[in-house]
């Protein structure tokens, strides 16, 4: 990796990502960390977001609209520079609580004084801000400032958690769709308010606190200097600075279940945020078992659907082979319907054929008859026909008597015996190349064709 360019601490970083996500490619981690500015919880944040099948929230768009967040104080976990922990460095610290009536009578009236000052102060700004100027507070470019605070932030406090490269309105999003703590940290300019700067310079960058929030929690935070900033810290009404807000979904709302306001020790924020996250981590546990169950039945009816789906493609595929089948059926039925009507329709036509051609066979010349010629044919049927020609009767005149006897084929050929030789096959006649062949060789006279007084012909069935 050092053949990269990379430090040891980016390289370290790429190893810790590759073990978090499981990325073989070290390249990839590479990538994804450079594209996220070294970002790792952002950049391992991205990486769930993708596996769950959802964009993750740094790439929303920056028009997406915040859910409401109720800030009922009677419902918030309050704690105070004031508080046991807590310091104050722009004032004189308060020290612990006096022990002797007077002391804590004044101890008792100066946090009455702050408290009830502290009030007025946040109502005569609102106010101010009623009565207008509010116009260079338009926030056009949220995600711009919220970037700047960040790059400024990390200039100045190189030690810190890591902040949320996205809108408030994204933020809040993000938190509750992944039912996560959300800490909104409303920033001030260090340089006049020393509180700020002890809180960023010591307590946020103290390593347990950065580990705990970056592993509980989603930090998101703003200048409020910013019109971004501006518009957050008048939703959330802010009485001092430093300021942490602990934001959570709370029966189905988002909620303001924390508040972190002034200066105090590592140790403290520690306590604090782990008082309120035990408060109300029972309500996530609650609403992530809502939605374990709601994705449990969403899935289990879709599973349902997709069965019954496929139950249905089944049956489909069933009846369309069914149909196949009975149109098979059915095909050879009709098939065997149009051979029957054909075979019925070819015996109608020899039947009428015979019909017509018996009027065209020659009479039968008598015994004694000059050029008369005695034919015996042997049918298939072993049926012997005895019949006289006449020597100029023709191959077609023996063929039409054959044709029109009833104990005859209906496809033959008629051939001598030794030597073997056909005299007519109809086959082969049809098989001629013209029509002109067929009609020379049928026009032969029985003459012609080498018989002679008495000859002896065979009669072959050509459909046997």
């Amino acid at each position: 990796m050092e053949a990269d360019g990379l430090t040891n601490e980016q390289t370290e970083k790429v190893l810790q990502f590759q073990d978090l996500t499981g990325i073989e490619d070290m390249n990839v981690c590479r990538d994804v960390l450079i594209r996220h500015q070294w970002d790792l919880e952002v950049a391992f944040q991205e990486q769930l977001n993708i596996r769950e099948g959802r964009p993750t929230m740094f790439a929303a768009s920056t028009d997406v609209r915040a859910p409401a967040v109720i800030n009922d104080r009677f419902l918030q976990q309050v704690f105070s520079a004031n508080m046991p922990g807590g310091r104050t460095v722009s004032r004189v610290p308060s020290g612990p609580i006096p022990r002797s009536f007077t002391g804590i009578l004044g101890y008792v009236i100066n946090f009455v004084f702050q408290y009830f000052y502290s009030t007025l102060t946040s109502i005569v700004s609102a106010f101010v801000n009623l009565g207008g100027g509010n116009e260079a507070r338009l926030v056009t470019d949220p995600l711009g400032d919220v970037m700047k605070f960040i790059r400024e932030y990390y200039e100045r406090y190189p030690e810190h958690p890591v902040f949320y490269q996205g809108t408030y309105a994204q933020a809040l999003n993000d938190a509750k769709q992944e039912l996560r703590f959300l800490i909104v940290y409303l920033h001030k300019d260090p340089a006049k308010n020393p509180d700020v700067d002890s809180f960023c310079r010591n307590t946020l960058s103290s390593r347990s606190v950065i580990d705990y929030i970056n592993t509980h929690t989603l930090l998101w935070g703003c200048d409020v200097a910013t019109p971004e900033g501006y518009r957050v810290m008048q939703s959330i009404t802010v009485r001092s600075y430093p300021l942490m807000v602990m934001i959570s979904l709370r029966a189905n709302r988002m909620m303001i279940v924390g508040r972190f306001e002034g200066d105090c020790t590592p140790e403290e924020l520690l306590r604090r945020l782990q008082s309120v996250t035990a408060a109300n981590e029972v309500w996530l546990s609650q609403a992530r078992a809502d939605r374990l169950e709601r994705n449990f039945t969403q899935t289990l009816r879709r599973q349902q659907d997709e069965a019954y789906e496929q139950s249905l493609l089944a049956d489909e595929e069933k009846e369309r082979q069914r149909q196949r089948e009975r149109d098979a059926v059915r095909q050879a039925e009709e098939a065997v319907e149009r051979a029957r009507r054909d075979v019925e329709l070819r015996k109608e036509e020899i039947a009428r054929q015979k019909i017509e051609l018996a009027t065209q066979v020659p009479s039968e010349p008598a015994v004694d008859a000059v050029g008369a010629i005695a034919v015996v044919f042997k049918l298939p049927s072993g049926t012997r026909l005895e019949r006289r020609f006449n020597q100029t009767d023709s191959v077609l005149d023996v063929y039409h008597y054959l044709f029109c006897h009833p104990d005859s084929p209906d496809e033959f050929e008629i051939t001598t015996n030794f030597p073997k030789r056909v005299l007519y096959s109809k086959a082969d006649v049809d098989a001629a190349e013209g029509a002109d062949r067929a009609n020379e060789t049928l026009n032969k006279s029985l003459q012609d064709m080498g018989l002679k007084n008495r000859e002896v012909l065979f009669v072959n069935d050509l459909e046997a």
